[in-house]
């Protein structure tokens, strides 16, 4: 009698057959061997270079100081003049400057910058972590066309699990119930592959680092 057996129920036969089989683990120490060779620069550098390479601004500052500083000569150079900041420890910055910005959602369809901090920066892709924990929420970082982090060295890690281990020790339990990365500003190439930065957020992204 001719054998009718497709080629799908021949694989899928053997698929079963190899569930059947029990084998010990040829790679029992798979999972504890590291997925990317020791990085050669500091994660600090290497978190500007990928940064940079997606189209993110990096601008590192000494001290807060030099931060106003340079947010100052970077807004009137933008011409912003609605810079919007929810963050208690933020607005302490600025307030101690005195530098503009609004503390309410006053207005908000109007905001062209939207100031937060983050969770964390992960070197080894250039991406910014952030969650709706801190007082930003999920608006600030996602409406205004640009949108300026403020991080630290301290929160400057290597890998993506490293960033789930600083969010974890933070929060414990009590997790945000949103958490992203954010790798340069918005973009899409759905139409015509014509890359288009902004189509579903920020046009630009910052960050500025401080020691910390």
């Amino acid at each position: 009698m001719r054998d009718i057996t497709t080629s799908k129920e021949k694989l899928l036969k053997k698929i079963r057959k190899a569930l059947l089989e029990k084998r010990d683990n040829p790679y029992p120490q798979l999972e504890d061997l590291p997925l990317y060779p020791p990085a050669e620069d500091m994660p600090e550098v290497i978190f500007a270079e990928q940064f940079t390479n997606v189209a993110g601004q990096f601008v590192f500052c000494e001290d807060e100081l030099q931060f106003i500083e340079n947010l100052l000569t970077l807004a009137e150079e933008r011409k912003w003049h609605k810079i919007y900041c929810w963050e208690p420890k933020l607005q302490d910055i600025l307030n101690q400057f005195e530098y503009p910005h609004y503390e309410t959602d006053k207005d908000f369809e109007q905001a062209e910058v939207g100031f937060t901090l983050c969770e964390a920066l992960i070197a080894r892709n250039g991406s910014i972590l952030l969650s709706n924990g801190n007082m930003a929420g999920r608006r600030l970082s996602i409406y205004p066309s640009v949108h300026i982090v403020l991080a630290y060295t301290s929160q400057m890690v290597m890998d993506l699990k490293d960033g789930f281990k600083l969010i974890k020790a933070k929060y414990g339990n009590q997790l945000p119930s949103m958490i992203s990365t954010v790798t340069g500003p918005s973009r899409t190439a759905d139409i015509e592959k014509t890359l288009v930065l902004g189509a579903h957020g920020p046009k630009e992204l910052f960050v500025f680092m401080l020691e910390g």
